[in-house]
């Protein structure tokens, strides 16, 4: 169940501190957006907003939220909220316009991926939650488009939920995992809340609950004529492959075929050209073999370059908790404010470091098409007016930058997804999101697909909006 509770304790306290202060309905404008690539990449993947959507369409708090919220103490022992606080906080609903980057979209350093517009109690009140759900599953989803780019056509299986970071990770992860490319998972709750197609094999355990390896491929077999995925390295891998090619040969006696092998250790270059020698040599050509075992994009990579005869690539740990970067980093910053004059006031973080002073204004990303690729994207302030030819500064390093000609064809990212509270239209189709992913990799120069040393792609402030935040920094300062 989503609840208003499902966020920070300092979220809770600045509403009421909005709410007494007579700010609570001030007009504000947030941007959900993370600073540095993950995974030392050169993309990420948006993905988390349909969840997102969805607790912000469930916002409402529950006799037994505010219940709890009462119960807060101070140090002194008195109560943290004010009753007649929580008496608002009844009525809540949270009235927000939001705009998004589509999910399955390819998105850069310093891009919103939300922008979110409303009364700033509302706004605040939703930031944890929308980083938490946006957060993990752009995350995953990346690291799965890395994954699947590795395997280079290859179907890649998401089999993490057991190593997830509990039921909830691993629900998000598996959906997560499915947008970036990967075909199937293991999630059987996956399966039947996404229609993400569910696949496996066999444990370890099954082989040795019988006293006889071959047995139990044949029992398997039994139970499963038409999806036998057999494991074949409980005890010796290759003479586990023997036992599953006799395994091969009574089903097709029967007039089924194996599905496959899976091994799940050792030298899976080495053990996989084996198997696959012996089972073309026995008139199998078809029986796939699955590898598992602690894979990622890197072993994968390795593996082929090695000319391992791996079909299906079964991945689990390194997925769904992104093992090498567990975080993706986004953030949430305040933007601008609606003054008295229905003007907008814009507002911006400082930082010692350049790239962590945030973006001011009501931000929007124009990407630059050319020839069917993406060759640019300008975050620029849709209240300043924007040039005929286009210049895109990095905000980390403002020497960096690329002329776009006038005349080029562009598409606008953010779009809206939510009015006053409401969607704008349907969800989307898991199956969409997925295409949308894969055209939008296929759009990007293949240098910056690389999993090393990736072209940058270039992606920053339109000029005006670039002259016009050092000026504000330079005031600031």
């Amino acid at each position: 169940m989503n609840s208003p509770l499902q966020t920070d304790l300092y979220q809770l306290t600045m509403a009421a501190a909005y709410w007494q202060a007579g700010k609570a309905e001030q007009e504000s404008v947030f941007h959900l957006f993370f600073r540095r690539l993950p995974f030392h990449g050169g993309y990420a993947i948006a993905a988390g907003l349909e969840p997102a959507l969805k607790w912000l369409e469930d916002f409402r708090f529950r006799a037994e939220e505010l219940d709890y919220l009462a119960s807060l103490r101070t140090r002194n022992d008195h109560p943290l909220f004010r009753e007649d606080f929580l008496a608002y906080l009844a009525d809540v609903r949270l009235e927000l316009d939001i705009d998004a980057v589509p999910e399955g979209s390819a998105a850069f350093a310093h891009e919103p991926l939300l922008r979110v517009q409303g009364q700033i109690l509302h706004a605040q009140l939703a930031e944890t939650a929308l980083l938490n759900l946006v957060n993990f599953q752009t995350l995953v989803a990346t690291k799965a488009a890395r994954i699947c780019h590795a395997a280079a056509g290859g179907p890649v299986f998401e089999f993490g939920y057991r190593r997830a970071q509990g039921p909830d990770g691993g629900l998000g992860a598996s959906r997560a995992a499915f947008i970036g490319g990967c075909e199937g998972t293991s999630n059987v709750l996956a399966g039947q809340q996404f229609g993400i197609p569910v696949r496996g094999t066999h444990a370890h355990s099954w082989v040795m609950s019988f006293d006889d390896e071959q047995e139990a491929f044949d029992r398997y077999a039994e139970a499963m004529p038409d999806n036998s995925t057999l494991l074949v390295d409980t005890y010796d891998t290759l003479d586990g492959v023997d036992k599953a090619i006799a395994t091969a040969r009574t089903l097709r006696e029967q007039g089924h075929e194996l599905s496959g092998i899976r091994l799940d250790s050792g030298d899976l270059a080495w053990l996989s050209q084996q198997a696959r020698a012996k089972f073309d040599a026995a008139g199998f050509p078809g029986v796939k073999i699955v590898a598992s075992n602690d894979l990622d994009e890197h072993l994968i990579e390795s593996l082929r370059h090695q000319e391992a005869k791996i079909d299906v690539w079964g991945v689990g740990t390194n997925l769904v908790t992104a093992a090498d970067q567990p975080a993706l980093g986004g953030v949430y910053k305040l933007a601008a404010l609606r003054r008295d004059d229905g003007s907008w006031q814009p507002r911006i973080k400082l930082s010692e470091q350049t790239a962590k002073s945030s973006i001011p204004g009501r931000l929007q990303v124009r990407r630059f098409v050319e020839g069917g690729k993406f060759i640019g994207d300008a975050i620029y302030d849709v209240d300043r007016t924007f040039g005929e030819t286009t210049t895109i500064i990095d905000p980390a390093d403002p020497i960096r930058t690329k002329e776009i000609p006038a005349g080029t064809e562009a598409v606008e990212l953010l779009q809206p997804v939510m009015k006053g509270g409401r969607r704008t239209g349907p969800a989307e189709s898991l199956e969409t999101i997925r295409t949308r992913c894969q055209e939008n990799l296929a759009a990007l120069h293949t240098g910056i697909l690389r999993l090393k040393n990736p072209h940058a792609y270039p992606a920053g402030l339109e000029e005006g909006l670039h002259e016009h935040r050092e000026k504000i920094l330079r005031e600031l300062r």
